[in-house]
């Protein structure tokens, strides 16, 4: 069985991974002050957090039409695939995956939805699993996806929760921490939900929690440092995390600045990780 894999733009997976895999990456929307881009056209992930703080609207998001999976979709039957999974960002976040359910009944039972019930490289790591176990067949490709799932962490600092607000996406677990809004939340996703987890001060007390929760993971088989435009300090912190636990950590790491799309409901300035423990 020849599997295809589809997945939207929120998984930041690195485009040589995207290449190596051949996997179909459908975009989602970003709007600012009125005009739309597809994700990562149109507006560098660099230019967007320079610009945040600036735009006289708050930015907001889309999911792509159902056009859009349709067409990735009919493109990888077209090339021979006899079933496709297609695997996107958490339903409790986002619609995406609700516009990819659309698009699927319109191929009976030959596309199998996945929620990966996370975002950024939570759900770039799922969809690696998936690539790599593609040509075992689907029930092992699901079990992979599966363990990857079980094995997942992902955590973040930020650097306000100003634009949490900005975008009426503040979970409630992070709302009781007030309108404090120079405090640095401490915020993990489990299972699709955000769930504040602390909040700090200072940067340096973020990267030293950030540090500390990483610590007891043991030894991990992927890991993906995150920013929003804060590339010093995530090389900052990846260069601590070398020095001090360096047995636990694996050989490829990625340094990721978040998409857009999601960094319009974070802000500049965050830092975070996801891992999958051994």
């Amino acid at each position: 069985m020849k599997l295809g894999i589809v997945t939207d733009s929120t998984c930041d997976l690195p485009q040589y991974l995207v290449e190596q895999h051949k996997l179909e990456v459908v975009p989602t929307i970003l709007i600012l002050e009125g005009k739309e881009y597809a994700d990562g056209k149109g507006i560098s992930r660099e230019e967007f957090y320079t610009r945040l703080p600036d735009f006289k609207t708050a930015p907001t998001t889309a999911a792509p039409s159902i056009g859009e999976f349709s067409g990735r979709y009919e493109k990888l039957f077209s090339q021979g695939c006899d079933h496709i999974i297609s695997i996107h960002a958490a339903g409790t976040l986002t619609s995406v995956i609700n516009i990819a359910r659309q698009a699927a009944k319109e191929f009976s039972n030959r596309v199998t939805i996945i929620d990966s019930l996370s975002l950024s490289m939570g759900l770039g790591f799922q969809v690696l699993a998936a690539a790599e176990s593609a040509e075992d067949g689907l029930e092992a490709t699901l079990t992979a996806i599966g363990e990857a799932k079980k094995r997942l962490k992902v955590f973040a600092a930020l650097d306000t929760l100003e634009y949490l607000r900005r975008s009426g996406r503040v979970p409630s677990a992070v709302a009781i921490l007030g309108g404090m809004l120079s405090i640095k939340p401490m915020i993990e996703l489990i299972d699709g939900e955000v769930k504040a987890v602390g909040a700090v001060r200072t940067t340096k007390q973020a990267d030293e929690r950030m540090f500390n929760f990483m610590r007891p993971l043991g030894k991990l088989e992927r890991l993906a440092i995150l920013h929003t435009n804060a590339e010093p300090r995530a090389r900052g912190f990846l260069n601590q995390l070398m020095q001090e636990i360096s047995q636990s950590l694996p050989r490829d790491i990625l340094l990721v600045n978040v998409t857009a799309v999601i960094g319009t409901h974070l802000g500049p300035n965050g830092l975070g990780f996801a891992a999958i423990r051994s």
